[in-house]
């Protein structure tokens, strides 16, 4: 008998999750009706930030491509978007679209930035209710944003329309091997063109390229006066960008019950950036209405994504002909469909039950999007009106007693709660100053000091005791309460 042992068994190649047929399948479809939407919405923001349709349309696919690969989110798609369109418009216009591109490859060197520096982390500090609103307030403007298309136009518009929802919200009844957007788009322009129905088509929102981007630097001076017209726009670029993309990931999440890197996706929306800016695109971020397409429509791997952005470029070079003729009744109706799936209607159903301080926030944070017009302005006044909200609350939670001893020569106060700039403030007159015997204790053993702020309340303390000829101890503080009193005052916690 040999003693020898058996060799292990070869190990098996393992096929990823998106070469399965079903799973391919799903996301070669979703990827194509990702692409027919990106159209007429790359162009119009476009033409919102004051450039060539063509620098939208190459923006959008060398993005989608890149974070593809980049990314930290699977299946979200990246591409040029109105928030970017509005930061970006006000320097196309005064210095012309080069200064455009060089904004926008700085804009991703920031990201890069940023997300070395741990800006991905920051999520953690917005609230759900700021979420809420976020995803609300998206589904209005997403809606409002399709009004111009039903506007002025032909009657035979708004019966294509119901149309197309009624296939996308019903066929999926039905089977699921293809999803419901892309027949809507396919039988509503066929019908179109069979009847010879002349309707507002993608063809009427501008003209589509009909070449390749080509790889090139900015055509800019390299000097200081260049890097200072240029870094206010990047900025913006980077933080509207980065702000979005990282809501729109956590947004994801939730809906697919999957975690994503969002330190790799705020640098990978960075190098999308930068490439963009080389291929004369005019920059971009995560798009919220188009990755509820995509998530909606089953995908979930990076597949989509690249594909999205190959298709669209398939689609606007080597089919323009073809797209042009898509009426934009159908992509009205898949953009429609979007709205009412992204809207949380839960939030409306139970708003009764909610504190009243959370709807607060939420109505706060889709007001300040839809008048702004700016998701990065609104989710930012959301996330202040909370952190008032709470710190009022808070500072309502401090709570001071008082007992004098029984030879009646000392009196010892006792605090309960966290002590910070807004509970602190109201500290100072919770003492009789006056009536207190020589000897006054103040017993810190359940309060917690979080800021410089209160050690200037406890000094302010001491200071009101000493003008009376009477001393004032601080007992119970430890860890970092004592570390802080001790930095800030020089004194050791619990000694006067």
């Amino acid at each position: 008998m040999s003693s020898a042992t058996a060799a292990p068994p070869a190990p098996r190649f393992r096929r990823p999750a998106w070469l399965s047929p079903g799973t391919a399948r799903t996301e070669v479809l979703a990827g194509l009706v990702v692409a027919l939407a990106l159209i007429p919405e790359a162009i119009s923001f476009s033409i919102l930030a004051g450039v060539d349709p063509r620098v939208g349309l190459f923006s959008s696919f060398v993005m989608a491509v890149v974070i593809a690969f980049t990314g930290g989110r699977p299946a979200m798609i990246t591409a040029a978007t109105g928030a970017i369109a509005l930061v970006v418009a006000p320097l196309a216009l005064e210095h012309g679209v080069e200064y455009l591109f060089a904004a926008v490859v700085l804009g991703g060197v920031f990201q890069v930035l940023l997300a070395a520096a741990g800006v991905a982390r920051l999520m953690r500090f917005i609230p759900r209710s700021v979420m809420v609103g976020f995803v609300n307030a998206l589904a209005i403007l997403i809606f409002t944003a399709q009004l111009p298309h039903l506007v002025d136009v032909p009657w035979l518009v708004y019966p294509l329309v119901a149309a197309g929802l009624a296939m996308i919200f019903l066929l999926p009844r039905l089977t699921a091997v293809v999803p419901s957007p892309l027949i809507s788009i396919v039988v509503l322009t066929g019908l179109t063109v069979a009847a010879g129905w002349s309707l507002p088509d993608v063809g009427d929102q501008g003209e589509l390229p009909d070449s390749l981007p080509f790889l090139g630097i900015p055509a800019v001076p390299f000097t200081w006066e260049t890097l200072t017209i240029i870094a206010p726009f990047a900025l913006g670029v980077a933080l509207v960008g980065l702000m979005e993309s990282l809501m729109t990931a956590k947004l994801v999440d939730d809906l697919t019950d999957t975690p994503s890197d969002k330190t790799r996706e705020s640098w990978g929306q960075g190098v999308a950036n930068v490439a963009s800016g080389l291929f004369g695109g005019m920059g971009g971020c995560a798009m919220i209405g188009q990755t509820m397409i995509n998530v909606k429509s089953g995908a979930r791997t990076r597949l989509s994504t690249f594909l999205s952005g190959v298709f669209l470029l398939v689609l606007v070079v080597a089919l323009g002909d073809v797209v042009a003729i898509i009426p934009m009744a159908a992509l009205v109706a898949v953009m429609i469909f979007v709205s009412i799936a992204t809207f949380d209607w839960h939030s409306l159903r139970t708003i009764h039950r909610m504190p009243r301080s959370e709807t607060t926030v939420m109505l706060v944070t889709v007001a300040g999007t839809l008048i702004t017009h700016n998701l990065a302005i609104g989710v930012g006044v959301g996330v202040l009106t909370a952190c008032v909200l709470f710190a009022r609350r808070v500072a309502h939670l401090v709570e001071v007693t008082s007992v004098l001893d029984p030879d009646g020569g000392t009196r010892v106060y006792s605090v309960t709660g966290a002590l910070f700039f807004a509970s602190s403030n109201d500290l100072v007159s919770q003492f009789d100053y006056n009536g207190d015997p020589e000897d006054v204790v103040v017993d810190l053993t359940d309060a917690h000091v979080w800021d410089a702020s209160t050690v200037a309340v406890l000094d302010a303390i001491t200071h009101k005791y000493e003008t009376r000829g009477k001393t004032v101890r601080f007992v119970g503080l430890t860890g970092h309460s004592a570390d802080r009193f001790e930095r800030h005052t020089g004194r050791l916690a619990g000694a006067h």
